[in-house]
């Protein structure tokens, strides 16, 4: 499981070697991942060795939120007096989305029903 786990670090840091070398507008960890992705595609042997520690972090899932909760709680100190920005902001945002999901939802119907 060891190697597993330092598979998946070499290639988290290899995506933010990458990122920070090209100045590329993606995380570091997305490209580690795109990384790993095509790695498990050339080597379909390195699969076994990943699954078993993807595995068990994937057990582990709900400790990985524990920091973002922590932030999130952190960071409301600095949102006071801005209520009614962020409110109208969550909610022009929700509202902008299911728009687009609705226009999409709809244009994609037409496309299956003329295929069909």
């Amino acid at each position: 499981m060891l190697a597993a786990f330092a598979v998946l670090l070499v290639f988290q840091c290899l995506g933010e070697g990458i990122v920070f070398l090209f100045g590329l507008p993606v995380p570091g960890p997305v490209a580690g991942m795109l990384l790993l992705m095509a790695a498990l595609i050339l080597f379909p042997t390195l699969q076994t060795l990943v699954e078993q520690g993807a595995n068990t972090l994937l057990s582990h899932l709900s400790l990985l939120f524990v920091p973002a909760g922590v932030g999130i709680v952190a960071a409301a100190a600095s949102g006071s007096g801005h209520w009614i920005a962020i409110i109208a902001s969550v909610g022009v945002s929700t509202i902008l989305t299911l728009a687009v999901t609705g226009l999409m939802l709809r244009k994609l119907g037409k496309e299956d029903q003329r295929d069909a």
